[in-house]
């Protein structure tokens, strides 16, 4: 009962605040039409002091996580900045918790992004993740589509 109180059904098309602080906004949408049990949530808010953000993900996949390629593209107020695949689940001998995850399993999962290798000036950011349940990139499991805002 108590993880039900905080998984959220997400409308598609409607942004999904994340946070805002005095230096950082960020927010997201899905990229397709359909509606995706999901939540995510980011702490600190804050690019000061070159933070380790902790991340929490809760997420029902709608199809058999076996096979989860990553596809990570950044843009810095219009132009292309960071481009970053890679192949999370292979099937075989996986590090990361969500592999081997079937169709409306729960995701559970915390983690954390270093920012302390990232420096980000100031400006907007449109960032676009792509889970595929395939190699070749053409079953997309789950597209983000985060807005993120350095004052």
């Amino acid at each position: 009962m108590f993880g039900l109180l905080f998984f959220i059904l997400f409308t598609p098309g409607v942004s999904e605040f994340i946070c805002s602080s005095s230096d950082l906004e960020m927010s997201y949408t899905f990229c397709d039409s359909t509606a995706h049990a999901f939540m995510f949530n980011l702490t600190p808010c804050s690019t000061t002091n070159k933070p380790v953000w902790k991340a929490a993900l809760t997420w029902i996949p709608r199809s058999d996580i076996h096979i989860l390629k990553i596809v990570f593209n950044v843009w810095y107020d219009g132009a292309k900045a960071f481009l970053w695949k890679e192949l999370l689940c292979s099937g075989a001998d996986d590090e990361y918790s969500v592999c081997g995850t079937l169709k409306g399993e729960t995701v559970d999962s915390t983690f954390d992004i270093k920012g302390s290798k990232i420096t980000f000036p100031k400006g907007n950011y449109g960032i676009v993740l792509q889970g595929y349940s395939d190699d070749s990139e053409n079953n997309m499991l789950i597209c983000l589509n985060f807005t993120m805002i350095v004052k």
